[in-house]
């Protein structure tokens, strides 16, 4: 690597990187900020906020980083442009393909790291946040419950809370339990609260009563307490039995996973994880096929600018569009390859035909005279 393209380089990587911290911490803050109230009003600690935090990173790094390549490169090249260092670059002798060199080396880069996060950190990211949120669900429901609505903490229990005394104890207290669904049991209770034992949580309550109605003899018991206990244990799933979603498996997994006849939807996440990586070249082409291919004008790059970004939009619209429609068919797979790989093949057919075209025509070599 010489001097020129380590210069070009070092530039593209740094606004790269700034680019992508600075969105990522954006939208990063913005999801988070739906994570605040389990610390404000709930009670989580601050450790498990931040871990909570940090395992939704990667699905927004995902996004961010090839939007970060494009503007990286569309950037430093029309700087190096206007400055007329480009200018200076093909005078010293250097190729378009060597003035490309860069930008393909930035996204090569991009390509690399989003590759590693589609084969490991995204699935075990949320693999570990979806786990988190299972254990939350079903060991801190204290934590989950908001005062004056209905929660449902799964599919067989529903507690509602009028609110809470300066002790956190809980004030008046209803709970609908349907386990077994011909006899749905409510429980009224003046105050509660929870805790935690070896056997897992329960909610202790005083001074109420607990309804049972049968509804094939169509008869209500009612049972009045001054004490009652509620395993909460018996309504949560086994942690192992938990049905992992196609974003939480890593690549083999999607590959070899055994599924129901018709289920798609594995094999269309382990073509998304496929494609994903791709766009960070096929962002890093784009700029570098406007900007750098065909004839140089001494006016500016305007023009080849608001190209290259209507370009990008066309590309996103369209990656969007038939991942939409892959979801629903798995035809529509090979269109997500055809859409990455067209503008990569589009640069690469630009840059060998400029370096065909550039190509001195070489004459025969002048032979000596015969020596009299």
């Amino acid at each position: 690597m010489n001097g020129i393209t380590r210069y070009v380089l070092r530039q593209t990587l740094a606004i790269m990187l700034f680019v992508a911290v600075s969105f990522t911490a954006a939208v990063w803050l913005v999801q988070s900020l739906r994570l605040i109230d389990l610390i404000v009003n709930r009670g989580l600690s601050l450790g498990l906020f931040l871990y909570l935090a940090i395992l939704i990173l990667p699905r927004f790094i995902d996004v961010v980083l090839p939007i970060a390549v494009f503007i990286a490169i569309l950037f430093t090249y029309n700087r190096l442009s206007s400055e007329s260092e480009l200018i200076v670059m093909r005078a010293a002798g250097m190729s378009q393909a060597a003035l490309a060199r860069p930008a393909l080396i930035a996204g090569g880069l991009g390509f690399a790291v989003l590759m590693s996060f589609s084969l490991y950190f995204l699935p075990a990211a949320n693999r570990a946040f979806k786990d988190l949120q299972f254990e939350i669900r079903n060991r801190f429901a204290s934590v989950l419950l908001q005062d004056g609505i209905f929660n449902t903490l799964s599919d067989d229990l529903t507690i509602y809370v009028r609110g809470r005394d300066p002790n956190g104890e809980l004030v008046g207290l209803l709970i609908h339990e349907t386990r077994d669904p011909d006899k749905p049991i409510t429980i009224v209770a003046e105050r509660g609260t929870f805790v935690d034992t070896d056997s897992g949580p329960r909610v202790l309550m005083v001074n109420g009563s607990r309804q049972q109605y049968d509804r094939t003899t169509g008869k209500l018991s009612v049972l009045t307490f001054d004490k009652y206990s509620l395993d909460l244990g018996a309504f949560r799933d086994a942690g192992d039995l938990r049905d992992r979603q196609p974003d939480e498996l890593f690549l083999n997994e999607l590959l070899f996973r055994r599924t129901a006849p018709g289920d798609i939807s594995h094999l269309i996440e382990a073509n998304l994880r496929l494609v994903t990586p791709l766009t960070a070249l096929t962002f890093c082409t784009i700029p570098v096929a406007c900007l750098l291919t065909g004839e140089f004008n001494r006016r500016g790059q305007t023009k080849r600018m608001l190209m290259a970004i209507l370009l990008a939009f066309l590309f996103e619209t369209l990656d969007i569009a038939f991942r939409n429609l892959a979801g629903r068919t798995l035809a529509a797979v090979p269109l997500l390859y055809v859409n990455a790989l067209a503008p990569i093949a589009v640069t690469a057919w630009l840059l060998w035909r400029d370096a065909r075209h550039a190509a001195p025509d070489r004459l025969p070599a002048a032979r000596p005279s015969p020596a009299e």
